[in-house]
């Protein structure tokens, strides 16, 4: 009679070398963290010191929360101004994701597609914009015959389209096994079904992660709100804080007296902090779709 094979559990010792390894990686990993932990620290105390505090910068940072002071976002919120200028930049957002979005798929899903006649000439024709930039005037011109200045629409249209998430989208759907798209021609779909019905519903991940990258890219775009945007009622949120900043920096108060009594560092802090408010709060809907998506459409190049 043969022997028995038995398996045993094994637990695995770390060595010394091992654990050194691990301090030393928890040790860099808490010095980061406390980087990135520290300004935003900061900048939230900062926000709440009230006009009578008297102390250093770093006696502020750990003032007792009994002790701070919401004048700085009583004053944002209770001015018309910073609400028109959130407004704005919260029109440009949605407005330029869906039309980012709307674009950029259909395009992707095109370049993903082996037998498209012409591909090599697409995939070249979007890459030549990447690598060259025309410039700001040659811009500037389109958009003023056009007829778009003075246009939130000239905030996210001329970068509605970017050729890294068109790239990074297209390797998503060519790793979609191609046997769907086979089998929905069969069944008698276009290729605008097949998009919609099976292709869409699996891209969920990259979807989310494009759309929140132009997200970004536009809530934080600040260049060419200032060069196409010239009424003060169209001004997004970082117009406004720009002005805020630089009035400070000049001992020009014109834009911080208008937000009240409160502290110019403060109403600045505020500001800042409040602007990141949308990001903070859509990320963590986000963030399961993110890793997946980067990840799954940056394998193939």
């Amino acid at each position: 009679m043969g022997k028995k094979k038995t398996t045993e559990s094994v637990a695995v010792r770390l060595t010394a070398a091992d654990r050194t390894f691990n301090v030393i990686i928890n040790t860099i990993m808490g010095i980061l963290l406390f980087i990135i932990a520290l300004p935003l620290w900061s900048t939230i105390t900062l926000s709440f010191r009230p006009a009578d505090f008297i102390g250093t910068y770093i006696e502020g940072m750990f003032m007792a929360p009994w002790n701070w002071s919401f004048d700085a976002y009583k004053s944002l919120l209770g001015n018309n101004g910073f609400l028109l200028a959130f407004t704005n930049s919260l029109k440009i957002l949605v407005y330029g994701v869906a039309v980012a979005l709307l674009l950029t798929i259909p395009i992707a899903y095109g370049l993903s597609i082996k037998d498209l006649r012409g591909k090599k000439f697409l995939t070249i024709y979007i890459i030549i914009p990447y690598v060259f930039n025309v410039g700001i005037v040659p811009t500037y011109i389109l958009i003023a015959k056009a007829g778009l200045t003075n246009n939130l629409a000239s905030v996210f249209l001329p970068t509605c389209i970017s050729t890294y998430n068109c790239l990074i989208m297209r390797s998503f759907f060519e790793g979609i096994p191609g046997e769907l798209r086979e089998s929905a021609s069969i069944d008698g779909c276009s290729e605008f079904q097949t998009l919609v019905k099976i292709m869409l519903p699996l891209s969920k991940a990259i979807i989310m992660t494009i759309g929140l990258y132009y997200g970004v890219q536009f809530w934080n775009d600040y260049f060419r709100p200032m060069l196409y945007l010239t009424k003060d009622y169209l001004r997004p949120l970082p117009i406004l804080l720009r002005n805020i900043l630089l009035a400070a920096g000049m001992n020009e108060f014109v834009e911080a007296n208008a937000f009240g009594n409160a502290p110019v560092e403060a109403i600045k802090a505020a500001s800042v902090f409040m602007s990141a408010i949308p990001m903070v709060i859509a990320y963590p809907f986000i963030q399961k779709y993110f890793t997946k998506g980067t990840l799954a459409g940056s394998v193939k190049g």
